[in-house]
């Protein structure tokens, strides 16, 4: 019976409309190139011509290599339907209306995470290089970065779970949560009731999860329930059955905020597998961050940017910085430097990768990454290929057991490049890392929720923590190293014995890997 209410879910569940609706809609495309092709001689005379002048549009727009081959195989192989669908998609008013309206929030709240100057003085008088790198996330991503920040590292969902709990419950004004997966279980319904609780008190309680929960996690009316316990609650892009560059731009944030000087980001959603109450692909590695103090701020705004591109009647920011008094954390060891960054995919500059890419062109000995997913355009390739040459210590963790197949077959056409040209990579033998971290030469660390993979890097909005020469690096990279002990060392050898399948599936998944 349980079988067969799930199979029952499944097939009159809205996973399965929407489904039909975007087969029926990509049907409808075939249908418009099939009606067209009675004209054929004219036609794919027309279409010949326009699939040209988009292959010379797309060239020269300013785009990264991948995602320009991407659309021109598809333009010159099928000039039809790939002319038609790359029309389409690049003529989306509703991305377009998204855009605009997120760009004038942004406009709205530079005020609030301006970067003091006397903070990136200090800091280029320590770093030079780490200056220029807070300078450029400041004027292209708008946040700025702070001293005056404390920094705790958790290696576990478990620990991280705990912590949080402790946290909330000394709310006293508001409480924001940014999620991109929320599941019923053992996890989430322990925060949920400390959130009602905390609602009842008088605390302003905030909740927005992704939309993508509503196709098989969530109920589509959790917002309304949520509202009745007095939360308030938003569903970010609900998925709706159409084509759309908008519903491809998810938030995979993951974001806590309370009352404007605790906060907490990192790898770790809200759902049982992430603490491992449930086990879905081995032991579930991943970590999380909590800063408290000035670097908080930015996370506030980060929030609210996003909160009010969907609020009728946006919330003002000056209302949620934080009002008390920085001697409240004296006691906490705030050395260092916190940069706490937003990453959107609606300015067109990818600031998560430029950090990423910033530590591996500036090691002096390593950089160390633990990452679900490794789907490298050119640029990031070359980065990790040149610091490995020029003898900077290059290790990756991955996982061994996948939650993707086919983001685990296409990561293994990359190994062996990167592994001929010196790079060093580990799969975690007991289950599935799911950590966003970079640490380097001690001093720097990222904690975060950016993959690298084409979706973090550039469709969806992300986060992370730059941490330099603050206490909690060492953490990370401990950390690191107790993970690596876990892992077993891949080889050119072992590439080479990747079923023939897997290697032909996998570099015929890399055509379109921009896309995935």
């Amino acid at each position: 019976m349980k079988k067969m209410r799930k199979l029952l879910r499944l097939l009159f569940g809205r996973t399965t409309f929407i489904v039909l609706f975007l087969l029926i809609q990509i049907g409808y495309f075939f249908s418009i190139v099939r009606w067209l092709s009675e004209y054929s001689l004219f036609v794919y005379a027309a279409f010949d011509l326009l699939g040209g002048l988009l292959c010379i549009y797309i060239i020269n727009k300013k785009d990264n290599p991948s995602f320009k081959l991407a659309w021109i195989i598809p333009v010159l192989l099928v000039p039809v339907f790939g002319s038609l669908l790359y029309l389409y998609v690049e003529l989306e008013i509703s991305g377009r209306l998204i855009a605009k309206r997120a760009g004038q929030i942004v406009r709205e709240s530079e005020g609030f995470v301006k970067q003091d100057r006397q903070v990136l003085e200090r800091l280029a008088g320590e770093d030079k290089l780490v200056a220029n790198l807070a300078e450029y996330v400041s004027a292209k991503g708008g946040f700025p970065a702070y001293g005056h920040t404390f920094a705790e590292y958790f290696p576990s969902g478990q620990e991280k779970w705990k912590r949080l709990k402790e946290e909330l419950e000394k709310a006293r004004r508001f409480i924001f949560m940014e999620y991109f997966i929320v599941e019923e279980g053992v996890m989430w319904n322990s925060i949920l009731e400390i959130l009602e609780r905390k609602a009842r008190e008088g605390v302003e309680v905030r909740f927005m999860y992704d939309g993508m929960c509503s196709l098989m996690l969530l109920p589509y009316n959790y917002p309304k329930k949520m509202e009745a316990k007095g939360i308030h609650c938003q569903m970010f892009a609900p998925i709706r059955p159409f084509l759309s560059t908008a519903q491809n731009n998810r938030d995979h944030r993951k974001i806590v905020v309370i009352d404007g000087h605790t906060a907490f980001t990192g790898g770790i959603n809200l759902a049982d597998e992430y603490i491992n109450e449930k086990k879905r692909f081995g032991y579930w590695k991943d970590v999380g961050i909590m800063v408290k103090g000035d670097a908080v701020q930015n996370f506030t705004v980060m929030f609210l940017q996003l909160w009010n591109i969907w609020e009728r009647r946006p919330l003002p920011y000056d209302k949620y910085l934080y009002q008390g008094h920085k001697e409240e954390f004296q006691r906490l060891s705030m050395d260092g430097y916190v940069l706490a960054y937003g990453d959107s995919p609606l300015d067109h500059e990818p600031v998560g990768k430029r950090v990423y890419m910033d530590m591996l062109y500036n090691a002096r000995n390593y950089v160390h990454i633990m990452t679900p997913y490794l789907i490298l355009d050119d640029e990031m390739i070359s980065a990790l290929t040149y610091g490995a040459k020029r003898g900077v210590e290059i290790i990756i963790i991955m996982p061994h057991i996948p939650d993707k197949k086919y983001a685990f077959v296409l990561a293994h056409t990359y190994y062996k490049e990167l592994l001929e040209a010196g790079v060093e990579i580990y799969e975690f033998t007991p289950g599935f890392v799911h950590a966003k971290v970079f640490t380097s030469d001690d001093e720097k660390a990222v904690v975060g929720t950016i993959n690298l993979d084409f979706r973090s890097l550039y469709h969806h909005f992300e986060c992370g923590a730059f941490l330099y020469r603050n206490r909690a690096v060492a953490d990370v990279e401990n950390d690191f190293q107790d993970t690596l002990a876990k892992c077993q060392r891949i080889t050119v050898q072992m590439c080479n014995r990747y079923p023939l399948y897997e290697k032909i599936a996998g570099q015929a998944l890399r055509l379109i890997a921009p896309m995935m």
